[in-house]
């Protein structure tokens, strides 16, 4: 798809602040939106997300919604995959959901 370039710098800050969410850990569409300065803008980081789950360079499988649903699955490749993915960083998921978000949520607005 083609993107206006001030969209398209954005999906790079967006998969940029996602690159740096350690293994093991979390953040939120919101998160992210909010560290780059446009917190209103949670969908969009979504939407560059969506784009980002068929790449491994981008670890769009640590971005959950702000209460730790993997609302994003169904954008890989298999539907279970962002699940796993999770699980094998130690991560624990229940009916799509992070178990212990609290926990596990990386804050970038706080840790960078």
């Amino acid at each position: 798809m083609n993107y206006a370039p001030e969209t398209e710098n954005f999906f790079k800050k967006v998969y940029a602040v996602a690159a740096l969410i350690p293994y093991g850990r979390v953040t939120s569409y919101g998160a992210i939106a909010k560290y780059l300065g446009a917190a209103r803008s949670s969908r969009m980081v979504g939407w560059a997300m969506n784009g980002a789950s068929n790449h491994p360079e981008v670890p769009a499988h640590r971005v959950v919604n702000r209460v730790g649903l993997l609302t994003g699955k169904h954008h890989f490749p298999q539907t279970n995959l962002m699940r796993q993915l999770l699980e094998n960083e130690g991560v624990e998921v229940k009916d799509d959901k992070v178990v212990n978000f609290k926990k596990h949520f990386w804050d970038p607005v706080i840790e960078l």
